[in-house]
């Protein structure tokens, strides 16, 4: 499936008192089927697609994805921003591969695109063209469920309103109860928590507006996401953008996935501004790190460069420790924690385990391309060589996001390839950043093996995963976890290794805890099934998995929602 690529007409201006007042007076399902302007573009692509998600959807709660996200706000009306989201967007890659998309803003008109794809092919030289504004957001998107149409790509627009566009990187955790409660009968065109959540956030901007008419424009938008943060549970770190305001962007008040602030000055010294999910992408761009997004922080940056911020909830950060081990760059810097001296300290931590075990090991070998980190410092504090004997294929994209088992498993061999110069009689340590399902790592073993290796140990830098992450990263079922209630030992011969060795978790957090002493705890769920926000229990994983949980799953179609 193709995605439309759709014009928005909107007011120029700021949005005067008397237009907010006048948009208000309209219901939200008027203006979802008004005819004319973005209901008419928006509302004719709801309806061609209306069918599209199929008798495989599952439940919003369980379309956990990772994603990345990026804001940009330039003061040069005549010169686009389409370029440096790209280019942004380019850096945000890792975080998801299944689909890509751009809005962007001049003053008087948004315009989208997105499509199933990476950035490079879905932002061509006529869609770069056509994307003109000194204002724009960018979203890459994680592939859960099997669910890969192009209708569940960010960003998602609703006109009423003001009009607004946005895109999110997390996961709701309670979004069949506000789909219920709290939508007034506005036109959902996906199954995606996101959409609900935008929905969310502008019935209350449209009943703040209606409310107080009066009031200041940016004070209506901080009430109001005040009022939406209070509703909504989960892992949010939302960017938006909002006609005749700007960019606004705010983060859950436990601060799960990250959030982060950039500012440059341009040729005349005016401010510009940038927010995305990793500082990583501000480097090409010239943006300088400013500061994290606080958890339940909301900020407005408006078209003439002026930021505004508010704490709009009483925040208390507690990041997802996933974000450190696997997802994010390690040239990123996440709350104040650089995510490469994160991956070494493992190392250093693992190094300590594995010298009590006696093991006679040869060479240190990185499972790549995120286990380097740690493998160096295991090699250095074990006075061992560090080789690189797994070659990756650069051309395959990672295993763990594969959209189906099969073909997941199909494509280990051609993403790894084990030298036998390296191997060849010798007794090998693997590192590997972390274990999921281990069917890529019961294969290396063998490849390893094939290559003439006398012994192979493994070495997980991150504990053995039992529990699914609800907070938006896609991980199967607990069934298809390796270490699914199976000691040690049991998953060592599961994986055909000679000896497994996986970091504590105590071990893991106090690596985090050591790098920064303003946080106070980390979300672990994944390894200590402590969900930071309280609301998830057994009878919810087993809802979650009941609908689906799990690319794998036999029985989710083509069509499941995704993002």
């Amino acid at each position: 499936m193709t995605a439309a690529t759709a014009t928005t007409t909107a007011t120029t201006t700021r949005a005067t008192r008397d237009a907010r007042r006048a948009t208000t007076a309209l219901s939200s399902r008027a203006c979802a089927m008004r005819r004319g302007g973005a209901g008419d573009a928006l509302g004719a692509r709801a309806r061609a697609n209306a069918g599209t998600r199929g008798r495989g959807a599952r439940r919003g709660d369980g379309a956990a994805r990772a994603c990345g996200i990026i804001g940009v706000v330039t003061r040069d009306e005549g010169k686009g921003v389409a370029a440096e989201i790209y280019e942004g967007l380019l850096m945000l890659q890792h975080r998801g591969q299944d689909s890509a998309g751009m809005v962007t803003y001049d003053g008087m008109r948004f315009k989208e695109k997105k499509d199933n794809g990476l950035v490079k092919d879905v932002f061509d030289k006529s869609a770069m063209k056509y994307l003109d504004g000194h204002i724009g957001m960018g979203h890459v998107r994680y592939p859960t469920a099997g669910g890969l149409s192009a209708t569940e790509a960010q960003p998602f627009f609703v006109n009423q309103p003001l009009g607004i566009y946005l895109i999110h990187n997390g996961n709701l955790t309670n979004t069949d109860e506000l789909r219920a409660k709290e939508l007034n009968n506005r036109h959902l065109r996906t199954g995606s928590d996101s959409e609900v959540l935008l929905n969310v956030f502008a019935e209350d901007l449209s009943k703040e507006i209606a409310a107080h008419p009066d009031k200041d424009s940016d004070k209506q938008l901080f009430d109001a996401v005040t009022v939406t943060m209070g509703k909504v549970k989960g892992a949010y770190s939302i960017i938006s953008l909002i006609n005749g305001q700007g960019m606004f962007a705010f983060r859950d008040p436990n601060g799960i996935r990250p959030l982060v602030l950039g500012q440059r000055q341009n040729a005349d010294g005016e401010d510009e501004w940038c927010v995305a999910s990793e500082d990583a992408a501000f480097g090409p761009l010239g943006f300088t790190t400013v500061r994290d997004v606080n958890p339940g922080e909301a900020i407005l940056i408006t078209a003439e460069g002026k930021m505004i911020s508010r704490q709009c909830m009483k925040g208390s950060i507690s990041p997802c420790i996933f974000e450190y081990i696997y997802l994010a760059r390690p040239d990123s810097q996440i709350n104040g924690i650089s995510v490469y001296e994160f991956q070494l300290e493992l190392g250093r931590r693992l190094a300590k385990r594995i010298s009590e075990r006696g093991w006679e090991i040869d060479t240190i070998v990185p499972v790549p391309d995120g286990s380097r980190p740690s493998a160096i410092e295991v090699a250095s504090a074990l006075d061992l060589p560090y080789r690189e004997g797994l070659v990756k294929n650069r051309y395959v994209g990672r295993t763990f996001i594969m959209p189906d088992q099969r073909i997941r498993e199909l494509s280990v061999r051609r993403k790894l390839n084990a030298m036998r110069s390296v191997f060849n009689g010798k007794r090998v340590l693997l590192i590997d950043d972390s274990i999921v399902r281990g069917t890529t790592m019961n294969q290396i073993v063998q490849m390893c093996r094939a290559a003439g290796a006398v012994k192979v140990y493994l070495a997980s830098a991150a504990p053995p995963v039992r529990f699914p992450n609800v907070y938006g990263v896609d991980m199967p079922s607990r069934k298809e976890f390796v270490a699914d209630d199976k000691t040690e030992d049991e998953i060592c011969a599961t994986l055909g290794a000679d000896g497994l060795i996986y970091q504590t978790v105590e071990d893991l957090l106090q690596a985090g805890l050591g790098m920064n002493a303003q946080i106070p705890r980390f979300d672990a769920s994944c390894f200590d099934g402590d969900y930071v926000t309280g609301d998830i229990d057994e009878p919810y994983l087993e809802a979650l998995e009941a609908a689906g949980r799990g690319k794998g799953k036999k029985g989710v179609t083509q069509n499941a929602p995704a993002r």
